[in-house]
Order: structure tokens, then sequence, then C-alpha cells
């Protein structure tokens, strides 16, 4: 678990999985052997493995306490679900829920659950295994999920997605159809569909970040003087922040994600936005500045701990 401040917004991030999960350009397909080399330095152990050039990740839940309630960003895989696209993650048993619990979080405490976007990976806890089927894990929360990703991802309108051009990409919209069925559908009558922004506090605000899906999002929270956003899947690696142009291969339109990526990472930069990805490991979090044209890190989450 790691905390740190965002003014008066307490963050506790519960780490669900962590891993390496493909080989590092599999994952970000445009970028260079050179890239990942060259930064070698920061970015081993926590965001490559050198020996096996694989991508190492974390699947996770930021925790925000915000003006008395209590928030989840993201929910993860999930236990027991099949996932045929991803055999790594395929009938997890993670223990999630109890580290969660060692955060200071019950189900019934949770008063909001923010889906950043409708993947497998952020979605999975939104439920759990009931008598009756998959029910909400956190009986007492309100769901805000992309009202333009719960349409893309709906089953009756699987014919208007592109027919799949791959092994690959047949297995992804199968899934799809799973991961609705197990972690999105079971909420939906606890859910609020946002379109373009969403206020969910004096603290914290939804806005649409498209690419990664049609209906990415992004968390923004901005207390006292402080600032971070919470970018979901925009970024994968560290490496992007480096290679703005650079999208992952799990990215629905990897043009439009590049430029909202490089649009972000302006505004952050400009702002001093601490940046926290969905699937950074090690602090979990970046600082990020300007540098001439494009961006590099300058400091680590971490490093907004309170005393």
């Amino acid at each position: 678990m790691t905390d740190f401040m965002v003014g008066d917004v307490e963050v506790t991030r519960v780490v669900e999985w962590s891993g390496e999960i493909a080989p590092a350009r599999f994952v970000v397909p445009d970028s260079t052997p050179e890239v990942w080399r060259d930064n070698a330095a920061w970015l081993a152990p926590d965001h490559w493995r050198p020996a096996s050039d694989s991508y190492h990740a974390a699947v996770q839940t930021w925790v925000l306490r915000s003006a008395g309630r209590t928030v989840l960003v993201d929910t993860g895989v999930g236990d027991g679900r099949d996932r045929p696209q991803i055999p790594l993650f395929d009938h997890l048993a993670t223990g999630f829920l109890d580290r969660l619990a060692a955060a200071g979080v019950r189900p019934q405490d949770v008063d909001v659950v923010v889906n950043t976007h409708v993947h497998y990976d952020h979605v999975g806890w939104n439920t759990r295994g009931g008598e009756d089927g998959w029910e909400p894990a956190f009986p007492n929360a309100t769901y805000l999920i992309p009202a333009v990703d719960q349409r893309y991802f709906a089953p009756e309108n699987a014919h208007r997605r592109r027919a799949p051009r791959s092994e690959h990409e047949r297995l992804r919209q199968q899934g799809s159809l799973l991961v609705y069925a197990d972690s999105v559908a079971p909420v939906l009558g606890r859910t609020v569909l946002w379109e373009d922004a969403h206020r969910i506090d004096g603290n914290l605000t939804l806005e649409s970040a498209p690419g990664h899906t049609p209906g990415s999002s992004v968390l923004r929270v901005r207390s006292g003087g402080d600032r971070a956003v919470f970018v979901g899947d925009v970024l994968h690696s560290p490496v992007q922040i480096l290679r703005p142009d650079c999208s992952s291969c799990f990215c629905e339109d990897p043009g439009q994600a590049a430029a909202t990526r490089r649009r972000l990472l302006e505004r952050a930069a400009d702002e001093k936005e601490l940046v926290v990805p969905a699937h950074f490991a090690g602090p979990g979090a970046a600082e990020v500045r300007r540098d001439g044209s494009q961006f590099r890190v300058t400091g680590w989450g971490e490093s907004r701990r309170p005393a």
C-alpha cells in the first residue's frame, strides 16, 4: 500500500496483482529498443525487466478519501472470472478484498466506485460472486461509468464494432462480452452513466479522455494548491511519457489515444499535476515536466507522502 496526500485528499493504493505481462514492445509496439535500454537505470525493475525484456506492471485500485467519502478508482480484474483473452488473469484468487480491508476499507464503507473505462482489469471487483450469481461488491456505492463505453461494450451493440482482424482481436471481443456480463451489467442499477464531465465533489472531477477506449476518462483532483490526475490507461508505461506518440497494443484508437496523451501531459507539466496511471508499479505516480517539445519524469509520488 502507498499513501500520499493531494491537498486534503488522502490517497491509498491497494495492489491486486503485479508482475511481468508481455514483451515490452508487444505492449508498446511503436517504442524502440533504444528508449527502453537508454532509460534502464530508472525503468528497471519497476517498469521493465531487462533480462526478459518484459513489461512489468501492477493491477491496482486507488482509494481516495475526499470530503468525508471513500472513492475507489478502478477495481482490477476480480477473482474467479473467465478471461480467455488473457490467461494470466483467468480465474484469479488474490485476496484483494482482504488487502482493501487492511487499508481500512470494508465493502460497505465505499461511497463511490469510478471505472475510468470498461476494460477487464478496471471493472473486475465491481462485483463478487453471490448465491444468485454476480452482485455488486460494494453494496452502498454509486458506480460511475462513462456512458460512451457502456454503449460501446454493451452486447446489443457488438455488431457495430469492426470485425476482428486477428485471433488476438477475436479473443478480446469475446472477452469483452464476458466482462460486461459479470462486471458491468450487475451494477447498472447502481450506476450513473456520465458524458463529457462529471463532478463527484469539490475536489474530484471526471473528464472524458478518449482513445484507449471510446469513453476512456481521467479523474482530476484539485485540493488547496495541489493537483493530481488519475489517467487510467492513457499511460501504460513511463516510456510513453518520453514518447507520447507511442500507444499501447490495447488502445482501440491509437491515434486518438496519442493525441489525448500529449494533451494530458502538457496540462500536467504546466499545472504541476501529479500523474497517476492505473498500472505503474513502484511508487505508482510520476511528476512530469516539459523537456523541450517532449517530457520527462522529475520525481515520483512517494515524495508527497504525509509526515
